[in-house]
């Protein structure tokens, strides 16, 4: 075959259509039109003289041409955006770049939102795309289409062909209404196990805490079963505690209106880290953002260390006898 005579832009739609399997979602990945996209595979198919994809119900399946082909192509992609990010600076300032990152709604909320908020000032041009965590992490990272996940270490067994750094340790807290009738300015291990109990399940898997709950042999009254984000909300007006990690809850406690104690018992810290694949490694772009999450967990985590102040001390609550209601009223 003659290169000469070959538009190698092709490459890049054939590994779009591989990855998405489908004409569509492969428009959308590369911002082109469906009907462009189609008249590209029509190109591609008389280029390789094969169907390359082909409809089976609602689904589209690949050739085995196709398959063969597929992971080569990927390679030589992904060898020439490494050659030629290696000639160049990245300038968050003025240049481009999507970045999508797996994450789940806690890391969202505590890392990812403020980065957010720092992109729009120092690096205008950038966008987020944040994916949740799920079943198919693997399969995104060899199909390319992901950059970064950032997942608990616990989660990094069995990957060890990707890359990882660790962000940051969050530890625990106790979380409960902020007036919680039975609760002053400590939780004894006896009150945490008595009290009405709170899990929360966080988007991968339920809380790392709860499992070592378990191994310390700590009993837990359980009367609520809620998604992760939704758990410091439905505390308010009740009797319920639950645990959270202490970044979150710090970023929700007057919003759901929370009180926020030191365990009674020993817990290891939640460690957050980031995975990416060999092939962005040396990526500018990629490296800059690495770093900036890196200044950016030590901003975040900076002066919440277990030895910071989580209650304001004052009237034990047990002591009122205000309704919950009342005592908020009296207080705004």
């Amino acid at each position: 075959m003659d290169l000469n005579r070959v538009d190698l832009n092709l490459l890049v739609a054939f590994d779009a259509l591989m990855a998405e399997r489908s004409v569509t979602a492969a428009a959308a990945r590369l911002s082109v039109g469906q009907s462009a996209m189609s008249s590209t595979l029509a190109r591609l198919r008389k280029l390789l003289n094969d169907p390359v994809l082909v409809r089976e119900g609602r689904t589209m399946v690949a050739t085995p041409v196709a398959e063969a082909l597929a992971e080569p192509v990927q390679q030589a992609l992904a060898d020439i955006q490494s050659m030629l990010s290696g000639r160049r600076s990245f300038d968050p300032a003025v240049d481009r770049r999507v970045f999508t990152v797996v994450a789940s709604s806690y890391v969202a909320i505590v890392l990812l939102h403020p980065l957010l908020v720092h992109l729009a000032v120092e690096a205008p041009n950038i966008q987020l795309r944040i994916q949740p965590v799920g079943d198919g992490l693997d399969d995104l990272f060899a199909r390319n289409t992901v950059d970064l996940a950032i997942l608990p270490r616990e989660a990094l067994a069995g990957r060890n062909e990707l890359h990882h750094e660790v962000l940051y340790a969050d530890d625990y807290v106790v979380v409960a209404d902020r007036v919680h009738p039975d609760i002053g300015d400590t939780i004894t291990l006896g009150q945490f196990s008595e009290l009405p109990y709170l899990v929360s399940s966080s988007d991968l898997h339920p809380s790392l805490a709860e499992a070592q709950l378990d191994v310390l042999g700590v009993p837990r009254r359980v009367e609520v079963a809620s998604g992760f984000e939704v758990a410091p909300f439905l505390l308010r007006d009740t009797r319920l505690i639950s645990l959270l990690p202490r970044l979150f809850a710090c970023k929700v406690e007057h919003a759901a209106d929370l009180r926020l104690l030191e365990p009674p018992m020993p817990l290891n810290p939640l460690t957050e880290a980031m995975l990416w694949t060999r092939r962005l490694d040396d990526d500018p772009a990629h490296t800059w953002l690495r770093r900036r999450l890196h200044t950016l967990a030590r901003e975040i985590t900076h002066g919440l260390g277990v030895s910071a102040p989580l209650h304001q001390p004052g009237a034990d609550p047990r002591t009122k006898s205000l309704s919950y209601s009342s005592e908020r009223s009296a207080q705004t």
